[in-house]
């Protein structure tokens, strides 16, 4: 949990921004119509109701929404730059490519 601030604050600004790692979308996310689809990217970029229910780690790496009747989450991972393994040091940038997955709930 002592990174937990710096990590958090790197998993905003990619959230936010979208700018900074990968973007991933499933299969039903990316069959939206475009309308939807940048309404429930809009959405995840936009959350900021994270509690100790929805993010006990404090890391902001996991996102629920609804969009349309239906629910959506949103989680970030850290990998190292190869993209083969997890990140050594997920508060430090140079070491860490951050991938955020946008799914239907029934996806995951």
């Amino acid at each position: 949990m002592e990174n937990a601030k710096p990590i958090r604050d790197l998993n905003d600004q990619f959230r936010q921004r979208l700018i900074g790692g990968r973007v991933m979308l499933t299969t039903g996310v990316d069959a939206l119509p475009d309308i939807d689809k940048a309404a429930v990217l809009t959405k995840v970029r936009t959350f900021d109701r994270f509690d100790p229910d929805n993010d006990p780690h404090g890391e902001h790496d996991f996102v629920s929404i609804e969009h349309a009747g239906e629910r959506y989450f949103a989680k970030i991972d850290y990998y190292a730059p190869d993209l083969q393994h997890g990140s050594a040091d997920p508060a430090d940038p140079a070491k860490t490519v951050r991938v955020l997955t946008v799914m239907r709930a029934d996806e995951y």
